[in-house]
């Protein structure tokens, strides 16, 4: 009996006679956990899939896997086990259909039991304690758009711990995801529940709850309103958007709504009929919102010396629910010991192992201008420059500018990237992002005179549909944005590629979120590039990268400028101190030519490890004999299409996927040869040799067997392993060429014969291609 028969004549009847999915608000399922890590080339590792889910009241409950019944009953516990932490369930089961084992994760009890327990049964042992706010949120399903975008297990999961934790009277509430895991729908899914359950502050479901979205930019704001708006689930007149012209513009604040979205600054701005700062949020009662949702909270809403902390003592009756994707307990001053533990976390590393995010590399680069000293020939354009200063790369652009060091920047990362991929530039100063933009635009292959502009807070609407333009994945144009602080956070464009780091990062928490602007998925996308200019990848040496998350900085907003949206704050920050005059210099003739740059490789392991291009060629060295024993092995897997393929899909799922072997290529300079030559080399010492070149060494044998037609067709196939690789080769490439040389089968039939005779041929002349 194989397993498929096992779960049918077995398991399925046991569950069933158990009442799972006979009674009332029971669901038996299988789950795709994850659908695999990013491996590159369109290809994912293997998928976490649990045999069987035992849901009752919307509520994952227990996870069983099945093994078929000549297997012993624990075979799949370890999978069971894995698969229940990641789902967050309280029992795993593993059985074989005659014998049956459970874990209790809470506890560590664990032992063969007889049946399975009922959903009733088996909710009471998960959720002891009745609690009425509970079973009401139970009743409520998470909305999927009609099936089209059901909720991703930890987004169900982070919703649930949300409202356990106001079911059982948190006043403040926690969640912690890396960015571009889906905040905002996870706000949108809370808000739902609490909709519907009629959750309000008076205790009792006597009326719907009143909820403040509450971000500190437009963008954020404008985001999430879209996001809720996406689900089709409020009425049009439930949502409102408070912004300082549209309250103007009624004279009052509006009231009427269910769900409200501001910034920060917005409800801080505002005067009386004396024309007195009197902050807008002031003219609601302090009891109006039930709940207020506080987006990166980490960015200064919850700290004493904010002046944004006004807002939330003001709405201190509402349960206080914060989103951050960069948490730390560090003191008692920060976001924690405003809110508490999270509730829930879901971290960088686990987004990208799921395959939720995208995996990344990082260039770095440095050039011999990344210091710099002032010498006589050079040209003074503007103020003056201190004898024997050596102005350093925090000072570029801010203290000093120096165009030609831009230009040779710009040129340099406009020769590595895809021009036509969409690309983020963080820059110094908006001024710095405006230089930038001029220079790419010189630099472009593009004819498109809007292909890069910028998008900083004195840009205004104008930068804000630039924006919105950027982030619609069917338009092309513009293809690169330049800014300095405001597209680090809060920026949806799910097909960036590239992300140029022109000014240092000097928060950890700023660093995590600049890279999370390119962890969203797209299709196609199978990771994305960061260009470091300014050492930023040292913060992968920090423990704290993607282990304990990181203490927030302070943030104080500001009457306008670089990091707010300039919206209007009540009082205007102190002017700063006087600095330095600007310097401006011009490299004396020649010097421009004469700079130089290196740029290495790292990558990121599947173990959450940043590595060296050195380290990851270590790591690959020390993986190849799990898989290949000897040359003779690598040649005889290569050389057949089916055992290629299983063997690239083996290393793959050690971190070796397509991506990572050809960057390996271009560190042993193999960027020309098969991938055959790249692990011969680092497995075995073999020399390498270009493509070309082994086509030429084993032409007269792979022609020997055939006649003059089939080896014309075989030479084709040749020339376009040669141009494009050995994914030429795979059996899944022959339709394709027969159709590219031939145009179809039948005219392909007509030259050379049976299609079977084909394929032998095609299968057949790899061995002499690999072969000694």
């Amino acid at each position: 009996m194989n397993e498929a028969e096992t779960r049918a004549e077995l398991i399925d009847p046991a569950l069933q006679a158990a009442g799972w999915g006979v009674v009332a608000g029971s669901r038996v399922y299988r789950e795709h956990i994850t659908s695999g890590r990013l491996l590159g080339a369109g290809k994912r590792g293997t998928p976490e899939i649990a045999d069987y889910v035992l849901s009752f009241r919307n509520h994952r409950l227990a996870v069983i896997e099945a093994k078929r019944r000549d297997l012993p009953v624990t075979e799949g516990l370890a999978q069971a086990k894995r698969y229940a932490g990641k789902l967050q369930t309280r029992f795993a089961y593993a059985t074989n259909g005659v014998g049956l084992y459970q874990v209790d994760m809470a506890t560590g009890a664990e032992g063969h039991v007889t049946a399975y327990p009922g959903p009733e049964a088996l909710w009471a042992l998960v959720f002891a304690q009745q609690n009425d706010w509970r079973d009401r949120f139970a009743a409520v399903a998470l909305l999927d758009k009609s099936g089209s975008e059901p909720a991703r297990y930890y987004q169900d999961i982070a919703v649930d711990r949300a409202v356990e934790a106001l079911a059982a009277g948190r006043q403040r509430v926690l969640l912690t995801l890396a960015t571009g895991t889906g905040k905002t729908k996870i706000a949108f899914h809370l808000v739902w529940k609490l909709f519907q359950a009629k959750w309000n502050l008076s205790g009792a479901p006597t009326r719907r709850p009143r909820v403040l979205f509450l971000a500190d930019r437009n963008t954020l704001a404008d985001q999430a309103l879209e996001e809720f708006t996406s689900f089709n689930a409020f009425e049009d007149a439930a949502l409102v958007r408070i912004t300082p012209d549209e309250i103007a513009k009624k004279g009052r604040v509006p009231k009427n709504g269910s769900v409200f979205f501001t910034i920060f600054q917005s409800f801080m701005s505002g005067r009386d009929a004396a024309g007195q700062p009197a902050a807008y949020f002031g003219a609601y009662p302090a009891d109006f919102f039930d709940c207020i949702i506080i987006d990166e909270c980490h960015r200064g809403g919850a700290r004493d010396e904010s002046t944004w902390r006004e807002i939330l003592t003001y709405f201190a009756p509402a349960v206080q629910v914060g989103l951050t994707a960069t948490p730390k307990r560090r003191d008692n001053v920060d976001t924690y010991a405003y809110f508490g533990d999270p509730v829930f976390s879901y971290s960088l590393r686990e987004g990208i192992n799921d395959g939720f995010l995208t995996p990344f590399k990082v260039k770095q680069i440095a050039t011999t201008l990344d210091e710099y000293m002032f010498t006589v020939d050079d040209d003074v354009i503007e103020g003056m420059p201190e004898a024997g200063r050596r102005y350093r790369e925090g000072e570029f652009n801010r203290t000093i500018e120096i165009e030609a060091r831009e230009r040779y920047r710009v040129q340099m990362f406009m020769g590595m990237i895809d021009q036509r991929e969409k690309t983020l530039v963080f820059c110094a100063t908006q001024g710095h992002a405006a230089l930038v933009r001029d220079l790419i635009n010189q630099t472009k292959t593009s004819k498109d005179p809007d292909y890069c502009v910028r998008v900083t807070a004195n840009d205004g609407a104008a930068g804000e549909a630039w924006l919105r333009v950027f982030r619609n994945n069917e338009k092309s144009i513009p293809t690169v944005l330049t800014t300095s602080q405001k597209l680090s956070t809060g920026v949806d464009a799910r097909n960036v590629r590239n992300i140029v780091l022109m000014r240092p990062v000097n928060s950890m928490i700023e660093f995590k979120q600049i890279i999370g602007r390119g962890t969203r998925l797209f299709d196609g996308k199978d990771f994305f590039t960061i260009y470091d200019f300014v050492r930023a990848y040292e913060h992968f040496n920090d423990p704290e990268w993607d282990g304990d998350p990181v203490a927030p900085v302070p943030v104080v907003p500001r009457a306008g400028g670089e990091d707010d949206e300039a919206e209007g704050a009540p009082e205007p920050a102190p002017d700063p101190a006087p600095r330095p005059g600007r310097v401006k210099i011009r490299l004396a003739d020649g010097k421009e030519r004469q700079i130089q740059s290196m740029v290495a490789t790292s990558f990121w392991g599947p173990d959450g490890v940043p590595l060296s291009a050195a380290q990851f060629v270590e790591r690959l060295f020390g993986a190849l004999p799990e898989l290949l024993k000897d040359e003779d092995a690598l040649r005889a897997l290569w050389s057949v299409p089916e055992t290629r393929r299983a063997l690239l899909a083996a290393l793959a799922e050690k971190g070796f996927g397509p991506a990572q072997l050809a960057e390996i290529a271009v560190i042993i300079a193999a960027e020309n040869c098969d991938l055959f030559d790249v692990l011969g080399y680092i497995g075995f010492a073999l020399p390498v040799v270009t493509r070309a070149a082994r086509v030429e060494a084993h032409r007269a044998e792979i022609h020997a067997p055939y006649d003059a037609k089939l080896r014309g067709f075989l030479d084709f196939v040749l020339g376009q392993y040669v141009a494009q690789g050995v994914g030429e080769l795979d059996s899944d490439r022959l339709s394709k060429l027969i159709g590219l040389k031939y145009g179809s089968a039948t005219d392909a039939q007509a030259q050379l014969g049976a299609l079977a005779g084909i394929r032998a041929a095609f299968v057949g002349f790899q061995a002499q291609l690999y072969g000694w």
